[in-house]
């Protein structure tokens, strides 16, 4: 066991328990108000025996993470929060958060999902404002902190400073947009969420699926042994341990997943037809071979429409994209448009179409042409390149668009 302390919004840190190997899947937990990390050790023991690394965090104000000087808990800055600790670990995590915690991980992956995290469970979080059910809860924790003054291990202004209904609100439209593998846990006796609002919660997820725990009203503190199992499956299920593994004959989406593990940047590969109409397809498979001479490659797919001409031209371009050009991506590697019409383009100092505003254009001649089983190696002496320093790459990576992150 090991304390690893993060970064926060506007500083604050945050102080996490982590067990488990570092080359074991990660599982991020966190707590619900009123809470520490320390409601989760037995579910994470039950992980750490299941083969998965395990960051048990505590949020801001409660446990060892700082208690802000200022007050600030906010619903905003605790959802930072999260999103810079995901940010900092270095691996995607199945996220398991209970309540406010699943509040804040719902909010904190409404965008960019896929690069943050690889899975989320929510356990006895509400999804609709209940201001009766709220005063009740907020009652007990204010009794509870009242009986103990000053030794609480969390900071009782976060019930004065945070807000519940205009979190809830916020939350209102996050399910459909969290395209995450998502189980939904549930007390069966719960007075948080009722069975239909929970079925209805689910049916509105890209990829959801529902849990319920008989006989209990809060899952993570009474029925810690059943959540671990149901935890446990879910991660087997959907975030399996073992690497998928592709061998020659076998299916070819896992070779092709494989590759998909080597980040790449993405171009459009221009051309002129011999009647002077222009072409082009979006390539990521785009590599330098020689400074002298100076010469680039692009795989091109036999069977891709543009194929037969850009095997045959004496001159091509190479355009490579920057964040901005997603749409252009898409179009080009689409069928059934004007590709042209719609993308801002000129014609090059050496006659190929280069795409205006792209992070640099590489117009070549032809140098070789090599086969290379369902596609051809074309290979470009570069003839002129221009690049744009001030802009970011449009990056693919497992299947989807990505985005440089900063640290």
């Amino acid at each position: 066991m090991s304390i690893v302390e993060y970064r926060g919004f506007a500083g604050v840190r945050l102080e996490a328990e982590v067990i488990g190997s570092a080359d074991d899947p990660a599982v991020l937990l966190v707590h619900g108000a009123g809470q520490t990390r320390g409601v989760w050790a037995g579910v994470a023991e039950a992980l750490e025996q299941a083969g998965r690394r395990v960051i048990s965090l505590d949020l801001r104000g409660h446990g060892g993470s700082e208690w802000p000087a200022d007050g600030r808990y906010d619903f905003g800055a605790m959802v930072e929060d999260l999103r810079a600790v995901l940010a900092q670990l270095g691996t995607r995590p199945v996220v398991v958060a209970s309540t406010l915690g699943g509040w804040i991980a719902s909010a904190a992956l409404e965008r960019d999902a896929a690069l943050l995290a690889s899975g989320l469970v929510l356990v006895d979080v509400p999804l609709d404002f209940d201001r009766e059910v709220a005063q009740r809860i907020g009652a007990r924790l204010r009794e509870a902190a009242a009986l103990a003054p000053g030794q609480a291990d969390w900071d009782p202004r976060l019930l004065d400073a945070f807000d519940s209904e205009a979190a809830a609100e916020r939350l209102a439209g996050a399910p459909a947009a969290i395209a995450l593998p998502t189980l939904y846990v549930r007390g069966a006796l719960s007075e948080l969420v009722s069975p239909a609002d929970a079925a209805a919660f689910v049916a509105g997820l890209p990829d959801g699926e529902l849990a319920e725990v008989e006989d209990r009203s809060l899952v993570v503190t009474d029925r810690g042994d059943a959540l671990g199992g149901w935890l446990i499956d879910f991660l087997e299920r959907r975030a399996p341990r073992a690497s998928p593994e592709y061998r020659e004959g076998s299916d070819a989406r896992t070779f092709r997943d494989a590759l998909g593990c080597f980040a790449t940047g993405v171009t459009v590969v221009t051309a002129m037809c011999p009647d002077g109409t222009p072409i082009g397809l979006t390539a990521n498979s785009f590599t330098s071979v020689s400074l002298d001479p100076p010469l680039l490659l692009v795989c091109i797919a036999n069977s891709a429409g543009s194929a037969p001409y850009l095997r045959e031209a004496g001159r091509f371009a190479v355009n490579v994209l920057q964040i901005g050009q997603q749409p252009t991506s898409n179009r080009f590697a689409g069928k059934g448009e004007d590709r042209f019409a719609a993308t801002p383009w000129i014609k090059g100092e050496f006659g190929t179409p280069v795409l205006t505003g792209s992070l640099s254009s590489f117009e070549c001649a032809r140098h070789a042409v090599h086969d290379g089983g369902d596609h051809f190696l074309l290979v470009g002496r570069v003839l002129k390149a221009i690049f744009e320093p001030r802009r970011d790459p449009l990056l693919y990576f497992r299947g989807k668009y990505r985005k440089l992150h900063f640290a």
